[in-house]
């Protein structure tokens, strides 16, 4: 009994200390949040995460989802649509991921941030925390507050676990609060238990359950179609000049260049212009053609609608060290698919999808030119959510309810 009460108020010692630290945190950056909060890209995240403002509590829910931004908001709904039965809830970081989640039939919220959580979290039953959303407070109240606790499609990156491993301490605590650790590879199983992770098992990625769709049909241009996907700052010039350099080998090639985020648009839009001078440029949005040497895609959601129709994609968040994006989705519709070397984050993924080119921004001419001698790309993998949909769906009994 002793050793217990000595454990437990060691962890209210520790709690304390966490607030006290990230409520210090929170001061400091306090001018940079009221600066970013009137930038359009945070006018919903900042207010909403870090003031409270139109973010109340959670009502009464089955199961909360954690998921940080567009891709786990997506890869999600194979499980929700298995779980129709429950109240679900979910909470994001970024207005993509709020947009997403709300096209669900769920509570969406904005996570707020670390030390308000005290006065936020209320009574839940199941929280979902997906990849690497690892805020301790997150878990610790939750389970505090009657929750178990789920790690789902957990991941740590070669880049990560470091520094992960030179916090370890920290992790054990952290890590001790999951009651199940579902991950992505064995790669991530052996880095969970060498932080100290209890009840973990591999799963694959549930990424690979994504029900992948057109949302519209486009005509096909004539000549080769290649779509430069997610492009970061410092990827388009590159790959414009890779582009610029290929068409010298195939001159009715056409490049549709899709920026990751929308607030770049118009810059990205002068990096054209500036980059190709010689070329036929146009903005989708003001023409709304695919004809144009070069067409900027200035329009969100139209990802894999212009996937559907292109011979080559480029993507991109791999030139640059962003760690990737997922490549399924060109896969499935067999774009042959070319990115950088720097995909740490999607590590996992691009084991399950053949004929890939990893190539430097300098070599995406001669990419392009292999690209055409290549078959297009599949998807070589499935995976099997019922285990985890079992374990969503047990009470504290061991029960399973039915999904």
């Amino acid at each position: 009994m002793s050793r217990f009460l000595t454990l437990s108020v060691r962890n209210v010692v520790f709690d304390l200390f966490y607030t006290l630290v990230a409520t210090i945190f929170y001061v400091v950056a306090l001018p940079l949040l009221l600066f970013f909060a009137f930038k359009k890209k945070y006018r919903d995240s900042i207010p909403a995460r870090f003031f409270g403002i139109k973010n109340p509590p959670f009502q009464p829910h089955d199961i909360w989802f954690h998921v940080c931004s567009l891709g786990e908001a997506k890869a999600i709904a194979p499980l929700l649509e298995k779980l129709g039965n429950q109240r679900i809830a979910i909470s994001v970081i970024t207005h993509t991921g709020y947009e997403a989640a709300s096209k669900y039939a769920a509570q969406v919220r904005y996570l707020p941030y670390e030390m308000w959580l005290w006065f936020w979290i209320e009574r839940p039953k199941t929280v979902v925390v997906l990849e690497a959303e690892f805020w301790y407070l997150l878990f610790r109240l939750a389970r505090i507050r009657g929750a178990r606790i789920i790690a789902l499609n957990a991941r740590i990156s070669d880049r990560s676990f470091p520094k992960y491993y030179r916090m370890r301490w920290f992790y054990r605590i952290l890590l001790s609060q999951c009651d199940r650790i579902f991950c992505q590879s064995s790669e991530d199983m052996v880095r969970f238990i060498a932080l100290g992770a209890k009840n973990v098992e591999v799963v694959g990625n549930i990424k690979l359950a994504q029900k992948i769709e057109a949302s519209k049909q486009y005509v096909k241009p004539e000549g080769m179609i290649i779509v430069a996907a997610s492009t970061h700052e410092g990827e388009e010039e590159g790959i414009i000049r890779g582009f610029i350099a290929y068409r010298e080998h195939n001159p009715f090639a056409k490049l549709l260049v899709v920026p990751r985020h929308p607030e770049r648009f118009a810059k990205v839009g002068e990096l054209i212009a500036k980059t190709a001078p010689m070329m036929r440029t146009s903005r989708w949005s003001e023409s709304q053609s695919l004809e144009s040497d070069i067409v900027l895609i200035d329009a969100m959601g139209e990802l894999n609608n212009l996937y559907a129709i292109s011979d080559i994609a480029i993507l991109g968040g791999a030139f640059a060290p962003i760690g990737g994006h997922n490549p399924l989705e060109p896969a499935h519709f067999g774009c042959k698919i070319i990115t950088g070397e720097q995909m740490f984050l999607q590590r996992e993924l691009f084991k399950y999808v053949s004929h890939v080119q990893f190539v430097s921004l300098d070599k995406v001419s001669e990419a392009l030119i292999h690209a055409e001698d290549l078959p297009p790309s599949q998807v070589n993998e499935t995976i099997d959510l019922q285990k985890v949909l079992d374990y969503l769906t047990e009470n504290k009994n061991g029960k399973t309810k039915s999904v």
